[in-house]
């Protein structure tokens, strides 16, 4: 039984400790909740900082988890721009950094998230070079892409995954000129494997972004301080007049790591390593959202999970298992994305070589289709690319680990509902 004397806090001021925050409240809980944020922000989405609000299609106060006077009303007790620099677990307290307060608690929750991956490379003190992962980030690409849309700039990213490929059409949309340099030999190599990264390969191609395969960056040519071209290891130089790193992110886990707590290796993604009920090591901290690495029973794996979804339905599972309640976090991974005239979700978990097929159904070259990866028959997971009202289809099937007919699968007219069990 959950004590209202006790002290809950939540380190990290993203989409997963804002739900926690909530969750707490909306199970009764009558003790303090104290959410620490290293941003000035109050805590928000992270998708319309790529998607719609970089393109100025939503306004600023759109992207926020909730109104600003809802953490009062609600008794949060919120601190912005405050870092946690040490977790004393034997005192059960942590250490804000600048002001130097100690703040006692029962249970803590660690969803400090995920930063963008550097580049290592010379030229990246340049003025010219961006990442984007917070609100403040955003802000400015948004006014750099406005420019070189204006200006007829170049903008030169290094990565093809989701962040680099969305950026890619936001600045095409405003009209600049763009080249994407990836490692492998497909945009989305990681996620959806050759087959289906060709899909965006064109998608993009058409819309005038040039795509440079088999290279890295290997520096960024500047003069004055202002970026003028990005070289690659196959010796080539291509124009720029801004370069975004978009190779990744990292999960935050030097808090946890100097606490003691286990983190697992980055071969199966890093991330603190928690139970089933985001439970880390220490059963009074738990680890929700980016930084969470949990086991998944139905992938027979530890996943950890950058997406939207997991932030929104980790930290309410995690909030209530600190309140004592049972809790699996067993939730279909699930992601969206949106590219000029593509929309697409994802569910399920395939990275290359966990697949033996890739079934299509409907037709790819309109991009009016479902893709399917399987594994011995099984689903794995799957895409739906502007087809609809689906998802909850997709996951049934993933769930299902039975042998599909992979031949009804791709028949548009057999309902999936009646292959989903």
């Amino acid at each position: 039984m959950v004590d209202a004397d006790q002290t809950f806090v939540i380190v990290g001021g993203g989409l997963a400790g804002a739900k926690a925050a909530e969750t707490f409240r909306a199970e009764g809980f009558t003790g303090r909740v104290i959410l620490i944020c290293d941003e000035r922000d109050h805590p928000y989405e992270r998708p319309p900082l790529s998607k719609g609000y970089l393109l100025g299609k939503e306004q600023r106060d759109t992207v926020f988890v909730h109104e600003p006077a809802w953490y009062a009303r609600h008794d949060i007790e919120l601190h912005l721009g405050q870092t946690v620099d040490a977790v004393d677990r034997a005192a059960k307290t942590v250490h804000l950094g600048e002001s130097g307060t100690v703040v006692h608690y029962d249970k803590l929750l660690l969803a400090t998230g995920a930063e963008p991956r550097r580049l290592d490379i010379p030229g990246t003190g340049l003025a010219g070079v961006h990442h984007l992962r917070r609100l403040s980030h955003a802000e400015r690409l948004k006014g750099v892409l406005a420019a070189l849309g204006r200006d007829n700039g170049h903008l030169v990213i290094a990565g093809a995954g989701w962040i680099g490929l969305e950026v890619a059409a936001a600045a095409r949309e405003y009209g600049a000129e763009v080249t994407v340099v990836e490692a492998s030999e497909t945009p989305l190599h990681g996620v959806l494997g050759p087959e289906l990264g060709q899909v965006f390969a064109d998608l993009h191609a058409e819309r005038g972004v040039r795509f440079h395969f088999g290279a890295r960056l290997t520096e960024i040519v500047g003069q004055d301080g202002m970026v003028l071209a990005a070289r690659t290891d196959d010796g080539e130089e291509h124009p720029a007049h801004d370069v975004l790193a978009a190779i990744g992110a990292a999960p935050r886990t030097a808090l946890a790591e100097t606490a003691g707590l286990d983190i697992a290796d980055r071969a199966h993604g890093g991330g603190i390593v928690v139970d089933e009920r985001l439970r880390t090591s220490d059963p009074d901290i738990h680890a929700a959202g980016d930084v969470a690495s949990f086991p998944h029973g139905l992938f027979g794996s530890r996943l950890r999970v950058e997406h939207w979804a997991n932030a929104l339905h980790g930290g309410p599972a995690a909030a209530r298992a600190m309140l004592g309640q049972e809790v699996v976090h067993d939730r279909v991974p699930y992601f969206f994305s949106d590219q000029y005239d593509l929309g697409m979700e994802y569910s399920g978990w395939a990275p290359p070589g966990s697949y033996d097929e890739v079934v299509i159904r409907g037709d790819a070259g309109k991009r009016e289709f479902i893709a399917f990866w399987l594994r011995d028959g099984r689903v794995l997971a799957g895409m739906n690319v502007n087809v609809w009202d689906v998802t909850e289809h997709i996951q049934r099937l993933v769930r299902n680990t039975a042998r599909v007919d992979t031949e009804a699968l791709a028949a548009p007219h057999v309902p999936l509902e009646s292959l989903a069990g």
